[in-house]
């Protein structure tokens, strides 16, 4: 019962890099070519003042991790790769696309330090 368990993560973890390739080259091929940087640095759904300084990074760390992935369905499906190989090169994979893209997030809005003005209402306004 236990190896049946432990088959049907392995699938789960397997397919599941699929639709993860798919979407960070979709990312990648949308800023690159298509030059959408809807979706580049992101923090809290809002993009940055200027995605454009930030969009040839997020392409390459899209691509990089996309690429790293692809290779990882292609060495599995030829049997060139362990099961320890394979989740270990897709697991660090993952970790450091999610790391970079948080850290990019964080370059591309600087913190605001001190009080926030609070926007003027010029329609209760009583002068």
């Amino acid at each position: 019962m236990i190896q049946y368990v432990s088959l049907a993560m392995n699938w789960v973890i397997f397919l599941a890099l699929f639709p993860i390739s798919f979407i960070w080259l979709r990312r990648a091929w949308r800023i690159v070519v298509r030059r959408d940087f809807s979706e580049v640095a992101l923090k809290r759904g809002e993009s940055p003042a200027n995605p454009e300084r930030f969009a040839p990074m997020a392409a390459v760390i899209n691509m990089v991790a996309g690429i790293v992935i692809a290779c990882v369905i292609l060495g599995v499906a030829a049997a060139l790769l362990s099961y320890a190989q394979w989740t270990a090169i897709a697991g660090v994979t993952i970790w450091c696309k999610f790391f970079f893209d948080f850290i990019l997030s964080r370059h591309a809005h600087p913190v605001q330090w001190g009080r926030k003005k609070k926007p003027v209402d010029e329609t209760t306004r009583s002068d």
